[in-house]
């Protein structure tokens, strides 16, 4: 038996080290290689993030969204184009090495600075608007904080969702329907609850008139960002004169957004948020397996069993249930296992006895129960499928009960922070003005403001908990990755 395959040593309350075992042991990644903030992702891994990106692009094309395929690489010309962007972006970028007098390229960090100078060819008039695009691929940041694999890396798996628009109300109109994608797809389907946080004047992205981030509760209390959406306004496009004429033949800026979500780190929130001491929950509806067959025999019936098995597992595919029959050499029990650990959604048991009465044996991964099932209804397990989904997702909204805490004082905050919770206090300001109290945050008790809800208008009472200024806003602090 491969170490990968060996069963978790620890139990989830010890975050750091399950995490570190389950994407190993699950066969998620890879780390050997050995190059800092690069990991190989292995076939389950690669699967499970190919059923996540169709998932996303099925949405985006629905609110009308067509791919693309841009170049990795961005001229330095490019970058220097929007002067906030590049002063951003510069600690983080990739720079290769190009021939003797040939222009400097940079690996793409992020596609602002090849979209906009697109839509400037594109877009002749408001008759072309909207125009909503979007690629997958990688982007390369060089971050020079710890990383850890899914989760803070130099190579991201994402989608990135570039839009123009002919006026500002429907730009942000746009970033209100990301937090819908995102709410769609990361929360109803895969099952990841999140805060819409529109982000502090000095934490928005760099050329971006606001952002806005969704941040998810991580198991140690620790918040991830996971989809972004941005109002870039007319910067890029001024910088870029990416210009049109509108309805009254006028020429005019186009106002763009930007939307990112990133499929392998919301993939480490679906490993984290759903697995257990056993191993990975997986969504059914992203799993690359809906269903393990394990077959029970003995050296007199093995080759009846096998057949029927066989026989059970085209079914399932006819039907559209992705099935894999194991019929390794392994112990009934080591399978198992290992369906346990992969985080299959179910698994059907099957011997001589189901065989005879055409009454199969279906075990749940996230409720650990067995039940019968007849070989003529394997079609109910689409719907088995829904309902798991449903209950994962329940569980999850569930977690994130009563992890908001209000918080009066600087006590108030550590208190919860340290027991993995997230502070709502009463702040001076989310502009310039407030970037001093930011800073006492950090310093004295290593978590950060990540700004206002997005989604709805909270009033303010009182005075500001780190200056005791009047305060403005209602903000949420917490630690993160």
């Amino acid at each position: 038996m491969t170490k990968s395959s060996e069963g978790l040593t620890v139990k989830k309350d010890n975050f750091s080290e399950w995490y570190s075992q389950i994407i190993e042991k699950a066969e998620i990644v890879d780390l050997r290689l050995g190059i800092k903030g690069f990991i190989t992702i292995r076939p389950w891994g690669a699967m499970l993030m190919e059923n996540m990106f169709q998932l996303y692009e099925q949405e985006l094309q629905k609110k009308g969204h067509l791919p693309v395929i841009m170049p990795s690489v961005i001229p330095e010309a490019n970058l220097k184009k929007e002067a906030s962007h590049i002063q951003g972006f510069t600690p983080e970028v990739f720079w290769l090495k190009t021939g003797e007098g040939e222009e400097k390229l940079a690996l793409r960090p992020t596609s602002e600075t090849v979209f906009t100078p697109m839509f400037g060819l594109w877009v002749r008039s408001h008759r072309d608007l909207p125009m909503k695009l979007y690629q997958k691929g990688s982007v390369f940041r060089y971050d020079t904080k710890a990383t850890r694999p899914l989760i803070r890396g130099r190579e991201f798996q994402w989608i990135e969702a570039h839009d123009a628009f002919a006026t500002k109300e429907e730009a942000i109109k746009q970033t209100q329907e990301d937090i819908d994608t995102t709410e769609k797809v990361m929360h109803q389907k895969f099952g990841i609850p999140f805060l819409p946080m529109k982000r502090p004047e000095w934490d928005k992205f760099a050329g971006a008139e606001y952002t806005i981030g969704s941040d998810v509760l991580m198991p140690d209390g620790k918040l991830i960002q996971q989809p972004s959406t941005h109002l870039m306004g007319q910067k890029f496009s001024r910088a870029f004169g990416a210009i049109f004429k509108n309805e009254d033949g006028k020429e005019d800026y186009l106002w763009t957004t930007a939307y990112g979500p990133c499929i392998s780190r919301i993939l480490a929130s679906v490993i984290s948020t759903h697995g257990d001491d056993k191993g990975l929950v997986l969504p059914y509806c992203i799993s690359p397996l809906k269903v393990m067959i394990v077959p029970i025999y003995n050296l007199k019936n093995k080759l009846k069993v096998l057949k029927y098995c066989k026989e059970i597992s085209a079914k399932l595919n006819e039907l559209n249930i992705k099935s894999m029959l194991n019929d390794s050499e392994k112990r009934p029990g080591e399978k198992f296992h290992e369906s346990e650990l992969r985080g299959i959604p179910f698994r059907l048991e099957i011997g001589e006895k189901e065989m005879k009465s055409k009454s199969l044996t279906l075990f749940t991964r996230d409720t650990e129960k067995k039940e019968k099932l007849s070989a003529q209804s394997l079609n109910k397990i689409k719907d088995l499928g829904k309902a798991y989904d449903e209950r994962i997702r329940k569980k999850a909204d569930k977690f994130m009960e009563g992890k908001i805490t209000n918080c009066k004082t600087k006590e108030d905050i550590k208190k919860a922070l340290n027991s993995g919770k997230i502070a709502r206090v009463n702040f001076c300001s989310v502009d310039k003005d407030g970037e001093k109290c930011a800073g006492h945050v950090e310093k004295e008790l290593g978590a950060e403001v990540r700004g206002t809800l997005a989604d709805k208008k909270e009033k303010s009472s009182g005075k500001c908990t780190i200056c005791n200024k009047p305060a403005k806003e209602v903000v949420y602090v917490g630690k993160s990755y």
